[in-house]
């Protein structure tokens, strides 16, 4: 029987398209217009995509333009529109701080010429000319829509497709800092080594999963005149519940390429080197929008494809989460530099949202639907939050640049009580301190783990969040109870993008605190996977 072409839903495609048609118009950009014009070109094309998008995806989500498409590749449903707005949305934030010129003396905080030899003379002569590293926007552009399809994917095939479009434009954009051009650079290749091992894992764990089944596809391909086409993961495993080692190795070796891409103990060993290595904007954007496509896709893998085996990786993904978060509380504690603790900060939140993970499919009608939305809730609080952290985090700085030792920050609230406070409010919300967004989130992903017969996950979940406060509410102390030495940091008069996203983040903090059941009827909607 001839194989015909998988049909294929444009209308549902548009955002995807429009943000890569953003990515290849910024190459052109910088390919062909005089230099003096790129700069601001490059900004518009990338503002505009990315606003386009977020329209065309809000209209389509209002009317109703869901199921498979590319032959079951693709799921246009529900969570991947949730994911689709919170990832464009975060994305927006993003490129205000990219645009930051008033804390970097009228450049931006990229390399002018990334490909020269730290202090050689072609990056002394790119300096002393001012140039601009706009290749950044259509980097972003294409790492976004990585994301967003990777949370889509409806195959294990196009997920690791939409993880190398991810991953690839990140690689190159951890080592674009003007300042610290060796640290940057080595935590570029760190991620690229360590994201390459990843990814031949993730690879491999898929060539054993098809083995098994026949199948890349998670929940089956459906056609509207032919039927099933395409049973998929899910129902190979219910022909073979007890499974075998070819399902359980492949199983593993997908789990381990996703939680790497979380950051989760004990496959994060990236995540401090890196963070603390790429300049800060794209530390923000990394530790929020990969999060948020990692852990839906994360969720769809499991969910759909492995609901048979819940029983074989329930415990083990609570493992994953108590060393999640032990490891990274602890290790945070010891840390003196602002950015590291932050890095280890997210290892210890990759762990919480792993907690609702394992909890969620044990609970049954409308407790799953609630434990499913609580991840989706706890990753835009983290986000607006961790947005916000970072945006302090540009603006902390002496005359060489920078600073984030922490010991620099002492006295920081008797110089700048605004910004001190409101990082110190950024710190209290990580913590899960009532009156903040991360109190909420937390509250939600501890009630799906309990629903889910987990209790003593969540009572290990609450005891180290009291270990976490502890290296949160230091660095409130050394703000505003330390007397500041001569030549520590200041805080330096941001630009009108960073204060934007300042002003977002803690009103976004401020009303997912006090107001969320809009935010969680939302996140409810978006809990149910269509198969």
């Amino acid at each position: 029987m001839p194989s015909s072409a998988p049909s294929i839903d444009w209308q549902a495609l548009l955002p995807l398209i429009i943000v890569f048609a953003g990515g290849v118009v910024g190459v052109l950009v910088e390919s062909l217009l005089p230099r003096a014009y790129r700069s601001a070109l490059q900004r518009a094309v990338a503002y505009l995509t990315v606003l386009a998008a977020f329209v065309f995806t809000g209209l389509n989500w209002l009317l109703g333009v869901y199921g498979p498409t590319a032959g079951g590749s693709i799921m246009v449903d529900v969570p991947s529109y949730f994911t689709w707005l919170t990832l464009l949305f975060f994305t927006v934030l993003a490129l205000l701080l990219f645009g930051e010129r008033r804390l970097y003396s009228g450049v931006t905080a990229f390399a002018p010429q990334a490909a020269a030899t730290p202090g050689s003379p072609d990056e002394r002569e790119a300096i002393e000319k001012r140039v601009e590293q706009n290749e950044l926007y259509p980097l972003t552009m294409f790492a976004l829509v990585g994301m967003m399809l990777f949370a889509a994917s409806g195959d294990l095939l196009m997920m690791f497709v939409a993880l190398e479009i991810m991953s690839l434009p990140l690689y190159v954009m951890c080592g674009l800092a003007r300042r610290r051009r060796l640290l940057s650079q080595e935590s570029s290749m760190k991620y690229f080594l360590l994201g390459a091992l990843s990814s031949a894992i993730f690879v491999f764990g898929i060539a054993l999963l098809y083995g098994f089944a026949g199948s890349f596809n998670l929940g089956g391909t459906y056609d509207s005149q032919a039927g099933l086409v395409d049973p998929g993961l899910a129902a190979a495993i219910q022909l073979q519940p007890e499974g075998n080692g070819m399902l359980f190795a492949g199983l593993a070796m997908v789990g381990i390429g996703l939680l790497f891409k979380i950051g989760a103990a004990p496959f994060a060993s990236w995540v401090p080197d890196v963070y603390a290595g790429a300049p800060s904007p794209i530390t923000a954007f990394m530790a929020v929008c990969t999060k948020i496509a990692a852990m839906v896709g994360l969720a769809r893998v499991f969910f759909v494809a492995f609901g048979g085996l819940r029983w074989d990786w329930q415990p083990v993904l609570a493992i994953v989460a108590v060393a999640s978060m032990a490891i990274g509380s602890v290790l945070a504690i010891a840390q003196s530099d602002v950015k590291r603790m932050l890095a280890y900060s997210s290892i210890a939140h990759a762990g919480f949202l792993l907690v609702a993970v394992t909890g969620a499919f044990q609970a049954a009608g409308p407790d799953q639907l609630t434990s499913l939305a609580s991840v989706l809730f706890y990753l835009v609080a983290y986000g607006v939050t961790t947005m916000g952290a970072f945006a302090i985090v540009t603006m902390v700085r002496n005359r060489s640049g920078e600073v984030n030792q922490l010991g620099a920050w002492a006295g920081l609230g008797r110089k700048s009580p605004v910004v001190a406070g409101l990082f110190a409010y950024f710190l209290l919300s990580f913590a899960g301190i009532p009156l903040t967004a991360g109190f909420i989130g937390k509250w939600t992903v501890f009630m799906a783990a309990w629903r889910g017969g987990y209790a003593w996950l969540v009572v290990v979940a609450v005891l180290v969040s009291v270990i976490a406060a502890f290296f949160y509410v230091r660095v409130i102390v050394t703000m505003f109870f330390s007397d500041p030495a001569e030549g520590d940091a200041e805080v330096a008069q941001a630009g009108w993008g960073t204060q934007a996203v300042l002003v977002v983040s803690c009103v976004l903090t401020v009303v997912l605190a006090v107001v969320p059941g809009w935010l969680l009827t939302l996140s409810a909607q978006a809990g149910q996977f269509l198969r």
